[in-house]
């Protein structure tokens, strides 16, 4: 849970300079997520970005982990094989995940056990966007958005010819053994990537637990990737295969559920009825029974191309598309339960055009299908097919030391789904806008505006059944309508001298806001209804770094949001609990080193049928050495999580109570690079 310090991959100065004492060169980090490219330090939207050596020394199994600890990002863990982003108190279906500005068309947007398809070992950076990006990438990203960036198609020729990088790791408390290795090579204007990856881990341990460990948290995956680009000194145009295969646990299972089912609003539950609700055993386990697990598999082809002055009035045009083919399987006892599977596809284009009268912006337009359906014993959800269509625009405008930001979108969404049930058709439109005000140097404030609306999913809409990987009975609501959020973001930075800071406060009123109710609760099993009820968001976050010495440096962390239903009616479910800490930075020669001490705090803020949430302190070390011998280049690390091995759940999780966070564990790496 280490904290990325924004900007600090770009922070590598050589050790000379380093020895000297000059100050540290700041290069400026790009967003690509954000079409008119802007800087860190120019979005309208708090960002951060890993790459590099950060994200080498940050990567954990999941997309979730991997980013766990960034300033308002936390994850809804769920044993090792699946964790998803949550940023400010959202993650899917309000947070979108993309791979290089493609939607993944998995299925994780259904559930917290369902895995993000995207290897953070194989990325090659990782940006996040806080706050409602709907305006950008539509209503699935009213919460924020990551973006995970990679080789897999190439943008340029090798200089020589040929690069390669590799990667070698191993942990103690989680028994990871990982691998990956990757090959870009070309010639005239021609461009070949081929890369691969190995993980697998077993169960995690976890302190003052039976046996000591988590059972049902291993994961073994792979995946392979195949690309080709033609490269031009204006742009390129390429495509690339994918094929992943994935097996990991689900935690926190229990049989004795498998028989309950809604008499109203009230959970029967074989034969105890609501009269007889007791308060659960958080360390019960099935002995003897084994844990059913999830094996998955993913097919995926993507299409990406750049060319710059493709015609007169424009700068640029730029495409991304996907095409996935998607099943998971979850598998009890040798047999099959419930396969999903997903088959859809993602484009979308943009143009960015030319100054006209000072204002510089992108045109675009996204269009997408997915066809998605649950078949088997415990299938929740009917087939259904879902086609999007939405149009944006996104303008800027420059004076003096203020940049202005106006943007608008437009969305449609048809959800139809087999067995006679009513289709949903709805549509959403987007505003936005945005002032940065740069007031002194090395300074500036952006105030933000928006009021973005996201349309209801599939699950919320059709969903009726037991999904025993959550321990939910769900309940959707073909009724439900759009939701639409009111947005006010104001962030302050200070980004470059020896004292460097970024804050940001932010305001969100939410008109029918679309939940899970939980309506009743027998032990860990709940009975809950997609409904509609006015919400709010209001949060907190921010880091303050100090440069000591050209050797040391020091930085002071938090974030903090509190989500509840309007009008008094209670506090929402799962939301994360504030946090804060203190990290330490040393920098000298070919060595870097930084230890972490993070205090996440009680939640006592909880919806109706929850459980508060213990606080728990938290330490984390890495140390690592990087060197060159010859053309090659190398580094080492060692990294060190939970090393007080403290017994840690997170509130995010819908097996909070169930699947704690791992122990201490200590992993060492290699990395190569030709």
């Amino acid at each position: 849970m280490a904290v990325l310090l924004l900007g600090s991959a770009a922070q590598a100065e050589d050790a000379d300079t380093r020895r000297a004492g000059a100050p540290a060169a700041l290069a400026p980090i790009t967003v690509s997520a954000n079409p008119l490219g802007l800087d860190l330090n120019s979005t309208a939207q708090p960002a951060s970005v890993l790459e590099g050596s950060e994200l080498v020394e940050k990567r954990a199994g999941t997309l979730g982990d991997t980013l766990d600890g960034l300033p308002g990002v936390h994850s809804d863990t769920f044993g090792a094989g699946a964790s998803r982003p949550v940023i400010r108190g959202q993650t899917a279906p309000r947070v979108k995940v993309l791979s290089d500005g493609s939607e993944l068309m998995d299925a994780s947007a259904i559930s917290p056990d369902h895995a993000v398809t995207t290897e953070p070992l194989l990325a090659e950076r990782i940006e996040v966007l806080r706050g409602p990006a709907a305006l950008l990438y539509g209503g699935g990203a009213i919460g924020g958005v990551v973006n995970v960036v990679d080789r897999k198609i190439p943008t340029y020729v090798p200089e020589k010819g040929i690069e390669a990088e590799a990667e070698i790791r191993g942990a103690t408390g989680t028994r990871e053994r990982a691998g990956a290795v990757g090959v870009t090579a070309g010639q005239d204007a021609f461009a070949v990537r081929v890369e691969g990856m190995k993980r697998r881990t077993s169960d995690y341990d976890v302190p003052h637990w039976p046996g000591g460990k988590l059972e049902g948290s291993y994961s073994e995956s792979t995946q392979g990737s195949v690309g080709m680009s033609w490269v031009a000194p204006r742009g390129y145009v390429g495509v690339a295969f994918t094929h992943l295969e994935s097996e990991y646990g689900l935690p926190g299972h229990n049989h004795e559920y498998e028989s309950c089912h809604p008499h109203g609003t009230h959970l029967h539950c074989g034969g105890h009825g609501h009269d007889e609700h007791e308060h659960h055993d958080h360390h019960g386990h099935e002995e003897g029974h084994g844990v059913p697990y999830v094996k998955l598999r993913s097919n995926r082809t993507d299409l990406r191309a750049e060319y710059a002055d493709p015609f007169a009035g424009f700068e640029k045009i730029r495409l991304r598309g996907g095409y996935t083919d998607y099943q998971h399987k979850e598998i009890e006892g040798g047999e099959v339960g419930t396969r999903f599977k997903n088959r859809g596809y993602d484009l979308r284009l943009e143009l960015q055009h030319k100054s006209v009268a000072g204002w510089r912006g992108v045109v675009g337009m996204q269009t997408s299908y997915s066809d998605f359906r649950a078949d088997g014993e415990e299938a929740f959800l009917p087939r259904s097919k879902t086609r999007a269509h939405g149009v944006f625009l996104l303008e800027e405008y420059k004076l003096d030391d203020w940049r202005f930001e106006l943007g608008a979108r437009q969305d449609w969404q048809r959800v139809s789904p087999e067995g006679g049930q009513r289709r949903s058709s709805l549509s959403g439109a987007s505003l936005s806008a945005a002032a940065i005000w740069n007031f002194a140097p090395q300074y500036s404030v952006a105030l933000s505006l928006s009021r973005s609306q996201r349309l209801p999913t599939a699950q919320e809409l059709y969903a009726r059944g037991v999904h025993l990987a959550t321990n939910t009975y769900e309940i959707g609501d073909p009724g439900l309508g759009r939701e639409t959020s009111r947005n006010i973001d104001l962030t302050l930075r200070k980004h470059a001298g020896d004292t460097t800071f970024s804050a940001s406060v932010f305001h969100n009123r939410v008109k029918n806001y679309i939940y899970a109710d939980t309506l009743d609760r027998y032990e860990d099993f709940r009975l809950i209804q997609y409904a509609q009820r006015d919400a709010e968001f209001t949060g907190v976050e921010g880091e303050l770094r100090h440069q000591f010495t050209p050797v040391f440096s020091a930085a002071l962390f938090g974030d903090y949001v509190r989500g509840r239903l309007t009008g008094g009616e209670g506090d929402l479910p799962r939301i994360p609990a504030a946090r804060a800490g203190l990290r330490g930075n040393v920098k000298w020669d070919a060595w870097s080193g930084s230890i972490e001490y993070a205090r996440v705090f009680s939640q006592k803020d909880i919806a109706a049928y929850e459980d508060r949430t213990p606080g728990y302190n938290m330490v984390n070390a890495v140390v690592a050495y990087r060197g060159k011998a010859g053309a090659t280049g190398y580094e080492v690390y060692l990294r060190g999580t939970n090393l007080l091995n403290r017994l840690a759940y997170n509130h995010a999780s819908f097996i909070s109570s169930v699947a704690p966070l791992p122990g201490r564990s200590v992993l060492l790496g290699m990395r190569l690079t030709y």
